[in-house]
């Protein structure tokens, strides 16, 4: 009976914290919704990353997360070798420069995300693949780099003489390289340059890559690798080709996002900074249509922008908790995502 009254007094609390604030949302649409934008371009990047790799192997590649995490820390290593300090300051000497560093910095996240992912793919995937693997095993090794690669910043990082330290249980002292300045409002809200840099990059880097999916000649290689392999290889195609350039593809836009994303939140450098980041972006890939480029895109600015309202709605405690929720109601009635499948579509 204690049991009971426990349980019952345990969801009275929980439902005692959940909000229904309608009226903040019709309040604050315009801004909630740019905000949201803003970090849905973020999920939709890294989602891309997703998407691509299960269109061509069917693997959930859960150490994606990771990559993203080292894209953030390559970017803030990137900073630090072009001689900026965490001081607090913004720079301040101008646009063309700051433009030219934030672009060197993100091409330092881009190599080390991109240089990562194809280590990743060659280290732990592609000996699975030899020995004919069975799809769990993959599963349970992509969980298994997730973690050594966190706990890799975490307790080895930390051991490199540099200053500042890299790494650890803290998160990097913050740099910022750009500040937020007011462009102009829609409807009253604010838009400023950073949310302008972030949502364009980021469109026309998701759109830029489904260009090459379908355009291209390295796109109809990979489009042929996810519909049928063999035939591929029949036809010239070199699989493992394919495979290294995807996950290639998906770690260079991972260290894209990083940038973006560290332009938002310039102090969320840690060693578990990608681990909720990275599985929205996986449920922004899921609720697009895994395996389709655009899905990807819509998914992550659509989750971004449901999530924000979430948590105005009914406390910013359940944000994540709207996220998820809004996933499992979209699959409740198209399983295939939004837009459905398209990269291996053919492959039964």
């Amino acid at each position: 009976m204690s049991t009971l009254f426990a349980a019952a007094q345990t969801t009275t609390d929980v439902a005692s914290t959940i909000g229904f604030d309608v009226h903040s949302l019709v309040d604050g649409f315009w801004g909630l919704t740019i905000e949201g934008l803003t970090y849905g371009s973020v999920y939709a990047l890294v989602a891309v990353g997703y998407t691509l790799v299960y269109g061509v192997l069917r693997l959930i590649n859960f150490a994606h997360s990771e990559v993203f995490m080292l894209g953030m820390f390559g970017t803030y290593i990137g900073l630090l070798i072009m001689g900026f300090s965490p001081s607090g300051n913004v720079y301040a000497e101008g646009t063309l420069m700051t433009v030219v560093y934030l672009a060197l910095a993100g091409l330092c996240g881009m190599v080390v995300a991109g240089g990562a992912a194809v280590g990743l793919e060659f280290v732990a995937y592609r000996p699975l693949r030899r020995r004919n693997a069975k799809p769990l095993a993959f599963l349970i090794t992509a969980i298994g780099m997730s973690f050594v690669l966190q706990e890799f910043v975490h307790y080895v990082l930390p051991k490199v003489p540099v200053d500042p330290p890299l790494g650890g249980s803290s998160a990097q002292p913050t740099i910022r390289l750009a500040q937020a300045v007011e462009e102009f409002t829609i409807f009253g809200a604010p838009v400023t340059n950073l949310t302008m840099v972030i949502i364009l990059s980021a469109i026309v880097l998701a759109l830029g890559t489904d260009f090459m999916i379908n355009k291209t000649r390295l796109g109809r290689g990979i489009r042929s690798v996810a519909q049928d392999p063999d035939a591929a290889l029949l036809m010239g195609v070199s699989r493992e080709r394919i495979i290294l350039v995807t996950f290639l593809i998906g770690g260079l836009l991972a260290g894209a996002a990083a940038l973006l994303y560290t332009l938002r939140v310039p102090n969320g450098i840690i060693f578990n900074g990608g681990f909720i980041l990275g599985i929205k972006a996986f449920c922004a890939a899921v609720l697009g249509g895994i395996g389709n480029v655009r899905g990807a895109l819509l998914g992550g600015l659509l989750l971004g922008v449901m999530e924000n309202y979430g948590s105005v709605v009914f406390g910013n405690q359940w944000k994540d908790v709207v996220a998820f929720a809004l996933l499992i109601l979209v699959l409740m009635f198209r399983p295939t995502g939004i837009l459905g499948e398209k990269l291996g579509k053919a492959r039964v």
